[in-house]
């Protein structure tokens, strides 16, 4: 495989780059590493759904903590896995905020988790996202996650620990600003509420800036209130809240790539350049989100959690989308359209665990069911619209008074509903330095859409079910290396009937994964290597027999590959982390002439190492420095042939944190903070065809000035 995917020099140079550390002297103080936090009786463990380390899982999980969040100074999902290994998030470039979007081992993933629980996603415009702030950690699990999650992608998923309340005390006031006009407020609280049983989280935000497309604006705020009430010793109630309102959420538009990499008669295209109309790039998005969590120890070895969560979400937009590029490179067709969106819904997790020995044979049980219900109404107009010059653009043509958008031939107004019901049991033993896994799920997922879809009546509905599995087993050595072998695989309902009317089964997948997780006596050193091979298969293909619009499914991708991870503390004043991915991705059946093909949004290679250095004496004593270089290879625009590909890039990262309290007493909790992301302003792309590319996000700088007390 290895002589299939790449170049073997590109892995040894970041082996080297984490070993060669290893050499140097220890000097001044300790730069603590984090240890993974424990958030309280209601946290679980993404990998296991259990409060289990990660590194007793044999399966691959990256844990992003506060202090790596914070540093790399993320706001976003897509900024806080860049250098997390497996994971593209560079998919629709750094001008789109609107979706978190991202592949995981070459599967695309909308499908986040916030605190366990699905966000609930309409599979249209309207996707719950959780900003930054509100996080207190993000764990990815990588590989097939059905056995506790239900539909997943075979790639894996992302899972976002929201701040939890706690009975320290703890307020931190943040003011930022930055390129692009950014004004951006925080604050966050907690602690124990007087001498009650109850305690409280708190964060609030406000962000406005302009976007990088002209005349694109983004703005958010946010409030996200958390309460904690010990009943007794043995039950905690949470209760918690998340109101987001996004008036303004930049472009969604793309650009042709010519005149981005390939070439153009005209010329190279700016970075800021835009294919929409400022008049009709409307995207206001609101989402509240409410729930409860209730953990009660039933007893010294058995837990019951419920987690419970309710959506309601709304989102307006208008926008344009281009049809085709003119031969004289510079005019741009393009179509006009609006969506108007409601979603409602909940999502509830019930988990029994335990812990219990037969002989020498340590079990956790876990025993759940979990269900998800969604309702969401969709209103959809499309229309021409005036065309654009790229080079000398108008962007003020298409207005409500200009543009006749109702009762077009594409018109929609149609509802989706899904449900999901999944039983699931897992246990994991240890038997002396075995760790051995084992899961079972059944899953009953019913998915309908009712009214006038694109201009023709829709009523259909989709019930399938479906039997994922998991097993694994790792030895844990005495030295800190511990082997691990896994299986697992997920499944995804797919929608639709071949010509004859017989329904889509599920397409599933299955992995396989070879490990070997090592972590030193003195923790200061740790490292995942894995390899693994997937392969989703009941993939919807173009019928051979039937109109260009028939699917069969006769479709199958594999996708397999190498991913290193690692983190080593080689002096006190030092921490590096280090990331590597190699992977293969290709389409081995299809009637529509991509077998052999790669799909697009997948790099060959991805690479990436951080650096965070504390000085601790002299005139920079308090000074906290980070940098960081991340590499994303070639990737293919063009699906079909695989001819040319999207150019690679190095990206360098840059942050600063400086303690003002080593200056004076009297300024202790106050501290300045400095990011500067894409440092040398590269100019770099994302396609998902030739028509369609976004640029990467430009060199952006941030300050910030907070005071925690």
């Amino acid at each position: 495989m290895l002589d299939r995917i790449g170049n073997p020099r590109l892995l040894a140079l970041a082996i080297s780059a984490v070993i060669s550390q290893t050499t140097l002297a220890s000097t001044g103080d300790a730069l603590e590493l984090d240890a993974l936090a424990v958030y309280g009786d209601t946290y679980r463990n993404t990998a296991t759904k259990t409060a289990l380390e990660p590194e007793e899982t044999p399966q691959s999980i990256s844990v992003l903590d506060q202090q790596a969040l914070e540093m790399r100074d993320a706001d976003s999902v897509a900024a806080a896995l860049r250098y997390a290994p497996g994971v593209n998030t560079e998919l629709r470039g750094g001008a789109v905020g609107r979706l978190d979007l991202f592949s995981i081992r070459g599967f695309i993933n909308y499908q986040n988790y916030y605190d366990g629980l699905q966000l609930l996603y309409n599979d249209w415009n309207l996707q719950p996202q959780v900003d930054l702030a509100a996080v207190e950690q993000v764990e990815v699990f990588r590989g097939p996650t059905s056995t506790l999650y239900g539909a997943m992608p075979p790639g894996g998923m992302v899972n976002l620990i929201g701040k939890q309340p706690s009975t320290d005390s703890f307020h931190r006031v943040e003011l930022a600003t930055g390129s692009r006009n950014l004004r951006e407020a925080t604050i966050e609280s907690r602690g124990q509420i007087a001498d009650s049983d109850l305690s409280y989280s708190l964060v609030g935000l406000s962000r406005s800036r302009d976007g990088q497309a002209k005349t694109s604006e983004e703005e958010r705020h946010l409030i996200a209130p958390s309460v904690d009430w010990r009943v007794s010793d043995d039950t905690l109630v949470n209760f918690n809240l998340y109101y987001q309102k996004d008036p303004e959420m930049g472009v969604y538009t793309s650009l042709p790539a010519s005149g981005l990499f390939l070439p153009n008669p005209n010329g190279k295209l700016e970075t800021d350049a835009f294919s929409g109309d400022a008049n009709w790039n409307e995207f206001d998005k609101e989402v509240l989100m409410a729930g409860y969590k209730i953990n009660h120890n039933i007893n010294n070895n058995w837990t019951f959690l419920q987690n419970f969560r309710y959506t309601d979400a709304e989102v307006f937009q208008t926008n344009t989308y281009s049809t085709g590029l003119a031969a004289d490179g510079r005019t741009l067709a393009r179509q006009a359209y609006l969506t108007d969106e409601t979603t409602s819904g909940f999502t509830v997790d019930n988990q029994f665990s335990g812990r219990f020995s037969t002989g020498r044979v340590q079990h956790n049980i876990l025993v759940g069911v979990d269900y998800l219900s969604l309702d969401s109404d969709v209103l959809y107009e499309d229309t021409a619209a005036p065309t654009i010059d790229l080079y000398n653009p108008d962007y003020y043509q298409i207005s409500k008074d200009t543009i006749n958008i109702t009762n077009t031939a594409l018109s929609s107004d149609f509802a989706i509903r899904k449900k999901q019901l999944g039983l699931y049991l897992q246990d994991q033993i240890e038997l002396g330095q075995f760790v051995l896994i084992g899961g079972v799920r059944w899953d009953d997922f019913t998915g309908e859409e009712d009214g006038r879809k694109y201009g023709a009546p829709v009523d259909t509905k989709l019930e399938q079910d479906n039997v994922s599995t998991r097993v694994g087993v790792m030895y844990r050595g005495d030295n800190g290396v511990s082997p691990y072998l896994s299986f697992a695989e997920s499944f995804e309902p797919q929608t639709g009937s071949d010509r004859n009317g017989n329904e889509f089964e599920p397409s599933e997948g299955d992995q396989w994964e070879l490990g070997l997780k090592y972590q030193t006596e003195d923790q200061r050193t740790s490292a995942n290597l894995a390899f693994y091979q997937i392969t989703k298969d009941n993939v919807p293909t173009r019928d051979p027999n039937g109109t260009a619009y028939d699917k069969i499914q006769a479709g199958e991708v594999r996708s397999q590959g190498l991913e290193l991870e690692a983190q080593t503390q080689p002096i006190d004043s030092l921490i590096m982390t280090l990331s590597y991915t190699l992977q293969d991705v290709e389409i081995t059946k299809d009637n529509s002439g991509l077998k052999g093909q790669t799909p697009v949004w997948v790099p060959e290679h991805l690479l990436s190492v951080w650096a965070d250095y504390g000085f601790y004496r002299g005139p920079l004593n308090g000074l906290v420095a980070g940098i960081g270089t991340r590499y994303i290879g070639e990737s293919e625009y063009n699906a079909a042939t695989n001819e040319d590909s999207v150019p690679d890039v190095t990206l360098v990262d840059i942050a600063l944190r400086y303690d003002l309290g080593q200056l004076a007493h009297t300024l202790r909790g106050t501290e300045l903070g400095l990011s500067v992301n894409n440092l040398t302003n590269e100019r770099y792309y994302s396609c998902f065809d030739s028509a369609n590319c976004w640029f990467g996000e430009e060199r952006t700088v941030e300050a910030s000035v907070s005071y925690a007390f």
